[in-house]
This record gives structure tokens, C-alpha cells and sequence, in this order.
């Protein structure tokens, strides 16, 4: 067998210099960023074509060198995919008269939406079919699905770039025609008014992606003629619209990381005007919820920095007139509610953990749903029906496959209405083994990892481990199945997350603690917890992984940069990697609505700090290890030139002989594909790169 052998890219260098706040940056591969205008030519200029060249190059170098594990990776997707139920449906939900279905076909990409009328003997009705929509397309997401009042016409949106830019379109439902409305730009989702004519829908600003302006649009008039009802001029924020549960209030909110903003309209009122519910101020976050005569209002207000429930009656909505509902415990941070006639439902997190508790409206009832496992994940689906006695929650483990499980209310009794299957005849949970550890960090705080491996795993400095994590926004990695893990877990690898401070685990502070002139202790957490793993004899650096993306993939960068030693390999998928530059840029994507997570370095103090963890600008003469980035040209949350310019980078300063590999999607953006089977080929390259490295090739 002839090996392939392709010589290592290698960027060519022209020095831009940047200078701010006395201090001068050069950055030697600015030249790779291109416009959307560029990327998108049909007659690329000479900068377009060789930022494309180097791309590609990069994809010829990655390709070659897993030239030879091409077949097992075909086997290894093949392996996934066979534990998959192909011709699979979800459990059908009621809304409006209504029973709503999605469900898969064999050997298709995509799913085909269904309902049926008043009960699940009725004929069904096809919605939409994904997969013929999708004919033609590289990328295909079909968002926002909206179905109006009367139940006769849909509202749809389509993208077919990757970028999260939506153009919505409407179907009758009735005659299947697709009308002449058509509109660009969006966000993908829109809103009915009750008359079933009218909604509303948030445009997006075309260079940045924020989302800021509310529009009305009335059936069957010309989209040049649709009605701004509301512009978000303050870019730390973003704009959208909803509806209350009771749909009685349309519902436009105003975000930003650190403040929240609503305004409410009566649905049976289109034309009408929107009050405000409560101004926007600085670190006062809510969300609103309607029952009855009151609002329901989640907040952090009065210092609850786990947040607590609080209502207010509807005609009078000013913070002042907020009372008590559930007072703020420093213990349990309250992530949200759902409101039934009869019962509230509260999804807390306590200790790390998921809870879900059954409050009844005349307090004769208070009790919490009880989950027997050590580390899992427990979440309320959306139940949109208000007169019922039923929830509908979700649960798994990392040895427990996904069950949706009806709990009734009254009688406390549950029935579960679907398991996932996992096929191909060789899983039992019995064979494997969760168990949730404490590591202390340098500065005493205790951190959380859930990990999962076969009982029959032997934990020694020999077993291959792979770490993940993700630890920013506050979003919270919970400790969950997936049966496409099972390929490493059978092969000998244990699977962890790390429960580092810039996510929620433990409450408001754990966040708190993991974010702005704090972020570093997101970093110091994942080396604590890599070291201990190895000190603790459960692996060694010849055998530890790590793995992130995004927010995640930043933290890939920061901590190869600090302690590339502890690690054998590593990928970071779709990797924010370029701080400095990307924060002062305001006409990039994200950029203006990320100040409160990690501060705007035209101010001096957080132009200092982000630098020092920023890995673009650390990367220094160092053995760095063997490592995987990868990428979509169409990303518009992480611009591709991020990690571009961080490979080229990396290849200047890196010794050692360890590989430094980039894979570039050149039709996709930061989700990665859009069919499920070609996501699940993403996932076998990415395990195939560990195993690879740890000569698991069978």
C-alpha cells in the first residue's frame, strides 16, 4: 500500500498591526478574513481565491493524514447509525384540537411533519416533508413552524446557508399551496395574532445578525408594506416575540446577558399598542408568564441571585407591584416555570442536579418528582395544553436512554410514552457505570465531573479518557445518554464532563464566577480537574482527551496554551479563539451582545485581561498536542477565519512532531450538517481522531 503524502500547510505571513489603549498587536493572518460578499462571488478576487486555496490545503493535509482510517470511520458511522431507529416518531403532542407528530423514515435525512384531528385514529395530515424540501441543498434547516389560530394556514421558514438568516414563507394548509408571502432576513420565527391573518415576525440586521426590529405583516399585502412596531436601537441587545400560554398577550421581549425587557399587546388587538410591562435596567433580568389575572414573573430582583418567582396583577406591571411567590433560596437556583389551571410546575437545580416540583394553586400540595440516579438530567417539555392534569417531562442518564414520561398530577402516577430504542442488539445499561466525583480547584472551590464507562473498564494510567466541557453564557452541560458515545466506551474510553464555573451547575455564582474579569477560573477549572484525573490514577497525559466547541472551543485554546503537557489530543470544534479582535469589532456578528460575558476591551481593564486567555493572541514556542479544529466556512456565530488563522498560527510556533490538523465544511456554518446522517459522519471523524490516536482502529 502506497502511502499518500501531502505537505503541511504552511500560511503566508502579512503583518497587520493593531494598536489600542498604548499597546501594539500584529497579527500576521488578517489577510484570511473575507467578506460575505467575497465568500459568495461568483467571480472571487485574488484575496478570495487564496484564502479558499488555504482552506482547501488544509482539508487535503486533514484528509491525508487519516487517509488510512477512511474505511473505519465508514464502519464506525455505520456502527452509530445501526443503533439508531430509523423509521422513528416522536410522542405526539395536542395543541388546538389537534395532534402534532414528527417522525423519521428509513434510510432518510430529514423528518416529515404530520398532524391529526381531535385523536390519533383521525387520517393524517402531511405538514411538511424535509426531505424533498431539502432536495438540492447542501444545508437544509427548516425553522419556526407556526401554525395559526384557525388552524388552517402555517407559517415556515427555510436556511440554506448555515448562517441563521430565515426566510419566511406561509402554506395553506387546506389547499397545501404555498402563498406569495415570502419575507427575508429573519430569525426564523413568527407569531399569529388570533384573527389568523396577522403576525408578526423579528428582521435581522443584514451585516451584524442582530436581531432588531419587530414587524407586522398582514396576509396577502406586500412585505415592502409590513409595519415596524418595534426597533432594538440599544446593540448590547437583541429583539423576538412570543405569545403567552394563555394566548391572550403577544409578547415582545428585549435581551441582553444582563438585563431583560417586555412588552405586551392583546392578541385579539393586532393593530393596537404595545405597553411596556417593566423598563429595562441594568442587572435586572425577568421573564413573565400569564395566568388568570396576574403575570408570573421569574427574576433576579432584590438581589435573588438564584432567582425567585414573583406575580404582579396585569394591569398594573411595574416592579413595585411584584410580590412574593417563591421567595430566593442561595441554595437552589430556579431555571423556569410552567403554569397549568390547577398546578404550577417549577424546574429547579440543587447541587448540580435537575428537579422538578408540583406545587398546586391552593398549596394543599408541595412535593418534588423523585429521580433514583446519582447524575442525570430531568426536563419539562413545552406542554402547551393549560386545562390538564398531565406534564410531560423527559429524563436520561448517562446510562439511561431518553424516556418522555406523562406524570399526572392528581394521582401522582406516571406512564411512560416512549423509550429510546437503541438498536444493534449489544447495549445494556447494566454494563455501564455513572458516577459523579468532586474535585477541589486551586482556589478551594469544589468542581463537579459526571463520568461514564463500561463496568468492565479497568481505570489506570493506561485508559484513554476524554473530557468535555463547555463553561460560558451560563449554560449548563447536563449529565446526558447518547448512543453514539457508545463507540468509545466500548472501545475502552471513559466519557466526563467537567462542571467548571461559567455555567449554572451550581447556581447564579457559579456563573457569575466563570465570566468577565473571572474567566480565567473557567480555564484553572478544567486543568484542576485534567490534573486530578491523572493524579487520581484514572488516566495519564499519554491517554487524556479534551474536547469543546464554540465558548467551549475558546476553552480548548486557553488551556493548551497554559498546559499543553496534560494532554494527548484535542479537538475544538468551531473554536472563538480570536478574542481581542472579534470583541472590537462591532460589525461582527454577536459582537456588541457579548460585552457582559467577557467585557469590551475598548476598555482598557478588559482589553488587559482578555488578552491574557485569549488564545489567539497566546500562542507561544511550546509542544503543542495533537489537535483537531474544525469549522464551517458559512459560520456566522464563529467566523471560519478564527480558527484559520489560529492553525497557521499555531503551525509557526508549535514543536514536536505531534499533528495539528484543520477540517473546514465549506457549504455549512456553525451547527455543522444538517442531515442527521451527516451529522452522525462528523461525529465518527471526531471519535476516529481520538481512537486513532490511541490505536483503537478495530
Amino acid at each position: 500500500m502506497v502511502e499518500i503524502s501531502i505537505e503541511v500547510p504552511t500560511a503566508k505571513k502579512i503583518p497587520t498591526t493593531f494598536n489600542i489603549h498604548n499597546d501594539t498587536r500584529i497579527d500576521n493572518y488578517h489577510w484570511m478574513r473575507l467578506t460575505d460578499a467575497q465568500k459568495n462571488s461568483e467571480n472571487p478576487d485574488a484575496q478570495t481565491k487564496e484564502v479558499f486555496e488555504y482552506l482547501n490545503s488544509e482539508n487535503a493535509y486533514f484528509e491525508a493524514e487519516l487517509k488510512h482510517t477512511e474505511g473505519f470511520q465508514k464502519d464506525l458511522f455505520e456502527e452509530m447509525k445501526g443503533r439508531i431507529k430509523e423509521d422513528d416518531s416522536s410522542v405526539p403532542f395536542k395543541k388546538n384540537g389537534y395532534f402534532y407528530i414528527t417522525r423519521y423514515e428509513l434510510g432518510k435525512q430529514y423528518p416529515i411533519y404530520t398532524r391529526k384531528k381531535g385523536n390519533l385514529e383521525a387520517k393524517e395530515e402531511l405538514l411538511f416533508d424535509v426531505n424533498i424540501m431539502a432536495e438540492g441543498h447542501d444545508y437544509f434547516s427548516l425553522g419556526g413552524l407556526s401554525i395559526s389560530p384557525d388552524n388552517t394556514k402555517a407559517v415556515f421558514s427555510v436556511d440554506t446557508k448555515s448562517r441563521r438568516q430565515y426566510i419566511l414563507y406561509v402554506k395553506d394548509l387546506i389547499t397545501g399551496d404555498i402563498l406569495e408571502d415570502k419575507i427575508e432576513n429573519t430569525s426564523g420565527g413568527a407569531v399569529w395574532a388570533n384573527d389568523s391573518k396577522t403576525f408578526f415576525y423579528t428582521e435581522k440586521d443584514s451585516k451584524t445578525l442582530r436581531s432588531t426590529k419587530i414587524k407586522r405583516h398582514v396576509l396577502g399585502v406586500d412585505t415592502s408594506d409590513d409595519v415596524l412596531i418595534f426597533e432594538e436601537k440599544d446593540e448590547t441587545f437583541g429583539t423576538y416575540i412570543t405569545k403567552s400560554k394563555s394566548n391572550k398577550y403577544l409578547v415582545i421581549g428585549s435581551y441582553s446577558t444582563l438585563s431583560t425587557e417586555y412588552q405586551l399587546l392583546e392578541a385579539d388587538n393586532p393593530t393596537g399598542k404595545f405597553r411596556l410591562f417593566q423598563a429595562r435596567e441594568k442587572d435586572l433580568e425577568y421573564s413573565i408568564a400569564h395566568f388568570e389575572n396576574h403575570f408570573y414573573i421569574v427574576t433576579n430582583k432584590d438581589k435573588a441571585t438564584n432567582f425567585k418567582l414573583m406575580k404582579t396583577p396585569i394591569h398594573t406591571t411595574r416592579k413595585e407591584n411584584w410580590v412574593d411567590v417563591i421567595a430566593h433560596r442561595s441554595d437552589v437556583l430556579l431555571e423556569d416555570v410552567s403554569i397549568f389551571k390547577k398546578y404550577l410546575v417549577l424546574e429547579e437545580r440543587s447541587n448540580g442536579l435537575n428537579l422538578i416540583r408540583i406545587k398546586k394553586w391552593d398549596d394543599t400540595e408541595d412535593y418534588y418528582l423523585p429521580f433514583g440516579e446519582k447524575t442525570y438530567s430531568a426536563y419539562v417539555y413545552g406542554n402547551s395544553e393549560f386545562d390538564t392534569d398531565v406534564i410531560r417531562y423527559g429524563y436520561n442518564s448517562m446510562t439511561t436512554p431518553s424516556s418522555v414520561i406523562d406524570f399526572n398530577m392528581v394521582d401522582q402516577s406516571k406512564e411512560i410514552q416512549k423509550e429510546q430504542e437503541v438498536l444493534g442488539g449489544q447495549f445494556t445499561k447494566e454494563n455501564y457505570k455513572s458516577e459523579r466525583i468532586w474535585v477541589t480547584a486551586r482556589d478551594g472551590k469544589k468542581v463537579a465531573i459526571s463520568m461514564v464507562h463500561r463496568k468492565d473498564t479497568k481505570l489506570d494510567n493506561n485508559t484513554p479518557f476524554m473530557l468535555y466541557a463547555y463553561g460560558s453564557y451560563g449554560h449548563t452541560i447536563d449529565a446526558s445518554f447518547s448512543s453514539t458515545r457508545l463507540s468509545l466506551l466500548d472501545r475502552g474510553f471513559v466519557f466526563a464532563i467537567a462542571h467548571i464555573r461559567g455555567s449554572e451547575y451550581l447556581g447564579r455564582d457559579w456563573y457569575e464566577d466563570g465570566k468577565l474579569l473571572h474567566k480565567m477560573n473557567t480555564f484553572t477549572d478544567f486543568i484542576d480537574c485534567s490534573k486530578y484525573l491523572i493524579q487520581k490514577n484514572y488516566t495519564s497525559e499519554k491517554h487524556l482527551y479534551a474536547m469543546g466547541g464554540s465558548a467551549g472551543g475558546l476553552l480548548m485554546g486557553a488551556i493548551i496554551n497554559m498546559n499543553p503537557e496534560l494532554y494527548n489530543g484535542v479537538i475544538a470544534a468551531v473554536p472563538f479563539v480570536d478574542v481581542i479582535s472579534t470583541m472590537l469589532d462591532e460589525t461582527i456578528p454577536l459582537t456588541t451582545g457579548e460585552y457582559d460575558e467577557w467585557g469590551n476591551p475598548n476598555n482598557k481593564e478588559y482589553y488587559e485581561y482578555i488578552k491574557k486567555y485569549s488564545p489567539y493572541d497566546n500562542v507561544t514556542t511550546q509542544s503543542y498536542p495533537n489537535l483537531l479544529i474544525t469549522t464551517g466556512l458559512h459560520d456566522s456565530q464563529v467566523q471560519y477565519w478564527e480558527p484559520a488563522k489560529w492553525i497557521a498560527k499555531l503551525r509557526e510556533y508549535s514543536i514536536g512532531t505531534n499533528k495539528l490538523m484543520m477540517h473546514t465544511d465549506m457549504e455549512t456554518g456553525h451547527g455543522g450538517a444538517s442531515g442527521r446522517f451527516d451529522a452522525l459522519k462528523e461525529t465518527a471523524r471526531d471519535y476516529t481522531f481520538f481512537l486513532n490516536l490511541e490505536g483503537k482502529l478495530e
